[in-house]
């Protein structure tokens, strides 16, 4: 099939994780041309691209704003071609981390307690005792994310969230283990831990190498393990997912799973949790790559190729 398969990869765009999409492009670019595909390579740098024509299936590679939240989903929708990952109205959905807790709390997903706030000015919330965290509302990959310890840095680190969205969600901070679920064709994959070696698992120790270390499996017991991975793949169907993802989950001390976040264009750097994770069970990189464009083929083998793919 992939001699025969014309490929456009989109990366880049215009958010704050502009350089990692370039970098999960370039690495999804390099395994699919392996494979035999015919692949271009697009960056709609400014919100705007223009396809080739003749195109089979368009991968995204994109992350964060207008790639994750929906926006380049609805664009793609409307030239009719079909792309890798969740449709447009799932990724509106699990970009947006209040909506994402209220589908996990109507669906029964353990998710942390939460208050929204919009104002720098905004006190201290009544009847919470610190540690917090403070994450933008629609921001990816840690964008923005603040851990308040003490109620006297409140101020400051509600600010600084707040340059980066129009609102905040105040989260009780899960002290336990940190892990990641990434979700293949509708089924949880071996659970990846995840060890910053100092502080919190934030931008800079996400992206910098060495600072964090990656168990996967994660050693946890049957019982536990299955938890886990039950409350990440109901948070994923919750928000509507479909084909590939990615669900942030705490474990308390006890081993009970609370679900932080669904990321619906996780990280494709060959070191990326979501090919960490398909490597645990056989799935090799470039084969991961190749079942994210089948499912997306498999969608829209019927509909016609695009003749004029310019996007406005």
């Amino acid at each position: 099939m992939g001699a025969k398969l014309n490929i456009t990869i989109l990366a880049g765009g215009p958010s704050a994780e502009r350089e990692v999409s370039l970098r999960s492009g370039a690495g999804v670019a390099r395994a699919l041309r392996s494979l035999g595909y015919r692949v271009n390579e697009v960056d709609p740098r400014d919100g705007t691209f223009t396809l080739p024509e003749g195109i089979d299936v368009v991968f995204l590679a994109l992350h964060g704003t207008y790639g994750e939240d929906g926006t380049v989903q609805r664009q793609l929708e409307e030239l009719g071609v079909p792309y890798t990952g969740c449709d447009a109205e799932a990724s509106r959905i699990a970009f947006d981390k209040l909506l994402t807790k209220e589908r996990c709390v109507q669906a029964g997903v353990p998710t942390a307690k939460h208050v929204v706030i919009a104002s720098k000015d905004a006190p201290w919330p009544a009847g919470w005792q610190p540690p917090v965290v403070i994450k933008p509302v629609r921001q990816g990959s840690s964008v923005g994310l603040q851990f308040v310890d003490r109620e006297s840095d409140w101020s400051s680190a509600l600010e600084e969230s707040l340059r980066h969205d129009t609102e905040v969600l105040v989260e009780e901070r899960i002290l336990g283990r940190e892990t990641t679920v990434g979700i293949l064709d509708d089924a949880a994959l071996p659970i990846v831990e995840v060890r910053p070696r100092v502080g919190a698992y934030d931008y800079r120790n996400k992206y910098t190498a060495g600072c964090t270390e990656y168990f996967c499996p994660a050693e946890f017991d049957p019982t536990t393990t299955r938890r886990i991975q039950d409350a990440a793949l109901r948070a994923f169907r919750s928000v509507g997912g479909r084909d590939y993802g990615r669900v942030d989950v705490m474990v308390r001390p006890e081993g009970e799973p609370v679900v932080l976040e669904v990321n619906t264009l996780p990280g494709m750097t060959e070191t990326s949790l979501l090919p960490k994770a398909a490597a645990a069970v056989g799935i090799g990189y470039a084969e991961l790559c190749e079942r994210m464009i089948e499912m997306a083929w498999k969608r829209g083998r019927s509909a016609a190729k695009v003749t004029n793919g310019h996007v406005v």
